[in-house]
This record gives structure tokens, C-alpha cells and sequence, in this order.
């Protein structure tokens, strides 16, 4: 099976470019009308590059003693490669760091907790196996004569627990039998320890339900009023609404805005700083797909703890997008329709035959694109034409021998098929680019008759170039009659290939609607402003 190779080039209608003004705003503002505390971080013009790609292309950003900062963005923005630069993990290839007034460019994150910056980030780094005490002060135990004091030790993690208001937290206790708020508190501990003057805050609440989250917010206005900075990010607006002091927005690696007071700055405004873009999108045009019976069709579905009540329809050669923050269920869902999770609840249906596990689903003519494609879909020591026939390799298998020249030319025509760079089939894939990974990754369900392709953010670590050709491949199989459900962080992306798109937050689909009928704005607002209603926002109600 084969498809049309990607057109070269798209005309000016098919494109879609959105631009903000970069310009960062004026002076540091005070949202509380209180006296800002003294300057204790400041980053200018900030540079941090990978190979092909600028992380951080010249942020500012600065930090008041005894401030809430919240630092906004989209995923890919270059929030947690700001936060990995001031932790130590990495090291900024340009501009200046100062900390309490001097240059800061801490060699290793020890180094960084040593001058007093504590990161806790979303995937919590604690020991499960290890206690409350030994996590605490992980790394810089209180010892003598090479033996730990554990007495002392327990003694002065009580002390830290008592002062985050959470003395009844046993210091002996094993991490591992701790819920979610509870290894948080753990975390704010180790930062204790150190004596941190900064505490950085990646998505602390994504795992804290309604009560902790007041919790939680309790623990950092009596950390601030201590002395403490904080930089919390969210995407929950509401969130920054109620804890934040001041905002500074990334958007493509860069500032677009600075400072701007957490309470009072309108969410519409906040949100036109995160979407601009510094490059185009470029889009296939579409012609709307025949309306059939579904294809795929999704009823009820759920997995406890990640997503519950999901119902959604698929057509033959329709292409419907799944927008949602991280941890808004919308993998796992995918996931969960592909069978490589086992739902609590509802069914999955494909072409009318019931899907409950993988090899259900690929007999019956679904395939899926992970979003980790490294770890979860590619062999990266073997050659390209191994990872192409993976889902196909039955076919090339006769009587206990392999058709290898057969699958070379398989995969040499849906190589060329796909426009691969480059062409040699036989390469080992971990020497090819992020973008042609992805189109081996696409193009292995080429070779087998796919009906369904999931595709879980098939852009994600692709260059522009790579992403226009993508975008036509998935136009094309579309234009073949292959239904096709994707997932994406990038808004104009689900908008730009989509049919149709969902909405996800907090595990369920919030709203569903034509591409043409809802733009970027209200998407993101649907994801982010969990306190306004769906109908509100829809009605262009100010926020």
C-alpha cells in the first residue's frame, strides 16, 4: 500500500501565521499594592540551544523575595528548560543569570541547591523505598564519623514537617505509603533542608485534588511571608489567579510579557501572549469528508484516576483532534482505544467489532503513532526497514524464514512514498532526524491495511519543514478513506488538520465542535479557565 508522496510547497490560502507583539512590557508590578520585596533573581536575555533546536532564545524573567511568580506557556514554550537551566541540569549558552546579586551558573543541580534554589518538579524525585527523614535530607545527611544521625536527623525533618504544618507526617514513614500531597510535602522538605531561598514549582497540583490544592496554597503564602520566592507554573489560570503575585509569559522560547499582575490581567490578554507563533503552520486544504456511517465509535469509556464517560465517533476519511493540557487524560485515551490499557468502563467498537487489547486492534485494522516514539514505538539500533514492517511482519515471515529483500522493498517504496531523508532503507534509525523517525513511525501502518490511525502528538521534536510534510501525509491517508484521531498541545495544529475537534480537561471531553466553528482562543480558554462555564466562554464572555 502506498500514498501520494507530500506536495512540495502550499498556497498562501493553505497557510496560517499568528503573530504577537513581542514587545516586553514596562516595570515590575505589585498586584497586591504592597511594597515589592528586594530583586533575588534575574535573568537577561537568556539563551539555551539543542541541536537544531533554541530552547530559550533570549528570557527575561525576575524574582522578588517573598513573591508568587507564575511563569506561563504553552507545553514547548521553554518553561522547563528555563527551570532545568536555574536547577543545573543545564547550562545557558548565553545571557546572565544573577542570584542574590551575583552571577549564578551552577555546574550541577547539588551546586544549585547549595545557593539556596530548590526545583520540585511534576514527576516527583523522591526514594520510595527510603523515609520522610532519609528524602529530606537526601545527599547532605546529618552524619558523624561516617555514620548517619538518624535520631538528630528525624529530630530537625519534625521540625521542617511542623513548619509546613504537617507534624503529623512521621518522620520514619516510608515515602512510598505516602498519597500524592503527602510526597509533595515531602519535596518542600528536601528544599527546607537546603534552606532554599527560591523554590520552584513545576505543575504542583497536576496530582492534588480540591482540598490539597487549598493545601497546598496554604503551605506557599506562609513560605512567602517568610521570606521565600516561588515561581509556580500552571496552566490553570484560576490558579494563578488565587496564589500569584506576578506573571511572565514564554511563547516560542521567548518573553512576551513580564511582570504583569497575576490578578487583575484579563485572561483573554494572557492568552494572546502565549499564542503567537514565529513560524507558520501550514496546512493541506481540506475538503470535508463524506458523512458514513462511523468507523470508530467510543462509548462511555473510562479508566479510574485518568478519564471517565468518554464518547466520541470517528468516519471513514475524517480526521478529528483531541485538544488538552498534559495530564487532561488525552493519551491515556488514546491508549485506551488502541487496548494497550485495560478500560474500567464503556466500550470500543472498529468497523462494529469489539477492541480490548493491541493485537485485537491491529488485526482488525487500527494502528498508533505513541507520543514517546523512541521509547514506545521505534528499535533504534535496527535498520530503518526493521522498524517500518514491525506491524506488518507476519506478511513477510513464510515457513519459518524471513522475507528480508522483501521488506527492504516494502519499505523502499513507502520510503520514497513518504519523501524519507534520507532514502537508505538499511540505515540504523537512530542516525535519521526527529521528523523522519515520526514518518517511519506513521508509514509502518502504511504497510498494513490500516482503517484507524491514532496519532499522539505527531509533531512533537519536528522541524518546520518535516511538520508541512507530516501534515500532508495525514492529510493524504485522510483523502484514502482512513479515519484518523489525533492528539496535540499545539492548538493551531488540531485546528489546522482537524475535521472536528474535542476538548479535554480533567478527564472528560468538555465540548466538541466543527474546526470551522471555534478558534484558538476559545479552545484555550475551554482548557485553562476551568471557572468559567463552556457556554460563556463560547459567547465571547470577558474574562
Amino acid at each position: 500500500m502506498t500514498i501520494p508522496s507530500p506536495r512540495d510547497g502550499a498556497s498562501a490560502d493553505a497557510s496560517t501565521a499568528l503573530k504577537t507583539d513581542d514587545q516586553v512590557p514596562g516595570p515590575p508590578v505589585d498586584d497586591r499594592g504592597e511594597g515589592p520585596g528586594d530583586v533575588v533573581l534575574r535573568l537577561t536575555d537568556v539563551v539555551k540551544t539543542f541541536p537544531g533546536v533554541r530552547a530559550l532564545d533570549g528570557v527575561q524573567l525576575e524574582v522578588r523575595a517573598g513573591e508568587v511568580h507564575c511563569l506561563l506557556g504553552q507545553n514547548g514554550a521553554g518553561k522547563s528548560t528555563l527551570i532545568k537551566t536555574l536547577a543545573g541540569v543545564h547550562h545557558a549558552d548565553g545571557g546572565e543569570i544573577t542570584w542574590l546579586g551575583e552571577p549564578f551558573a551552577p555546574a550541577t543541580p547539588q551546586a544549585a541547591m547549595r545557593a539556596g534554589i530548590a526545583t520540585i518538579y511534576q514527576e516527583l524525585d523522591l526514594v520510595d523505598d527510603l523515609s520522610v527523614a532519609e528524602n529530606a535530607f537526601l545527599g547532605h545527611e546529618d552524619s558523624r564519623l561516617g555514620f548517619t544521625r538518624r535520631r538528630s536527623t528525624a529530630v530537625r525533618t519534625r521540625e521542617i514537617l511542623s513548619r509546613l504544618g504537617h507534624a503529623e507526617i512521621p518522620p520514619q514513614q516510608a515515602v512510598r505509603s505516602l498519597p500524592a500531597a503527602g510526597k509533595q510535602v515531602v519535596s518542600m522538605a528536601r528544599a527546607l533542608s537546603h534552606d532554599a531561598r527560591l523554590i520552584v514549582m513545576d505543575e504542583p497540583s497536576a496530582v492534588l485534588a480540591h482540598d490539597e490544592v487549598e493545601n497546598l496554597f496554604r503551605i506557599i503564602r506562609e513560605l512567602t511571608a517568610q521570606g521565600i520566592a516561588v515561581i509556580y507554573i500552571s496552566h490553570r489560570l484560576e490558579e494563578i489567579r488565587e496564589i500569584g503575585d506576578r506573571v511572565t509569559v514564554l511563547k516560542d522560547g521567548r518573553t512576551t510579557a513580564a511582570n504583569l499582575p497575576a490578578r487583575s490581567t484579563p485572561t483573554r490578554d494572557l492568552v494572546s501572549r502565549m499564542t503567537g507563533r514565529t513560524i507558520e503552520y501550514v496546512f493541506p486544504p481540506r475538503r470535508p469528508a463524506e458523512q458514513r456511517d462511523p468507523l470508530l465509535v467510543v462509548e462511555g469509556l473510562g479508566r479510574t484516576g485518568e478519564f471517565a464517560d468518554a464518547n466520541l465517533t470517528v468516519g471513514p476519511g475524517e480526521i478529528v483532534g483531541i485538544a488538552g493540557l498534559v495530564g487532561s487524560g488525552r493519551s491515556e485515551l488514546l491508549e485506551t482505544i488502541f487496548g494497550a490499557r485495560r478500560a474500567d468502563a464503556g466500550t470500543v467498537t472498529l468497523d462494529g467489532k469489539r477492541i480490548t487489547s493491541v493485537g485485537g486492534a491491529v488485526r482488525r485494522g487500527m494502528g498508533m503513532a505513541p507520543e514517546e516514539r523512541k521509547s514506545q514505538a521505534l528499535l533504534l539500533d535496527e535498520p530503518v526497514y526493521k522498524n517500518m514492517t514491525l506491524a506488518s511482519f507476519s506478511g513477510f515471515a513464510k515457513a519459518g524464514f524471513t522475507d528480508t529483500n522483501g521488506e527492504r522493498k516494502a519499505a523502499e517504496r513507502t520510503a520514497e512514498a513518504l519523501e524519507l531523508r534520507p532514502r537508505d532503507v538499511n540505515r540504523p534509525i537512530r542516525t535519521l532526524s526527529g521528523g523522519n523517525q515520526q514518518k517511519v513511525v506513521v508509514g509502518r501502518w502504511l504497510l498494513d491495511d490500516t482503517k484507524l490511525l491514532l496519532l499522539d502528538e505527531p509533531t512533537r521534536g519536528v522541524d518546520v519543514g518535516a511538520r508541512a510534510e507530516l501534515y500532508q501525509v495525514i492529510h493524504d491517508l485522510a483523502e484514502r478513506g482512513v479515519g484518523v484521531l489525533l492528539v496535540s498541545s499545539e492548538v493551531p495544529e488540531v485546528l489546522g488538520l482537524a475535521d472536528r475537534v474535542l476538548v479535554m480537561r480533567e478527564g472528560r471531553i468538555i465540548h466538541e465542535a466543527p474546526a470551522g466553528d471555534i478558534d484558538e482562543d476559545a479552545v484555550l480558554d475551554l482548557i485553562m479557565a476551568g471557572s468559567l462555564t463552556t457556554e460563556s466562554i463560547l459567547e465571547g464572555e470577558p474574562a
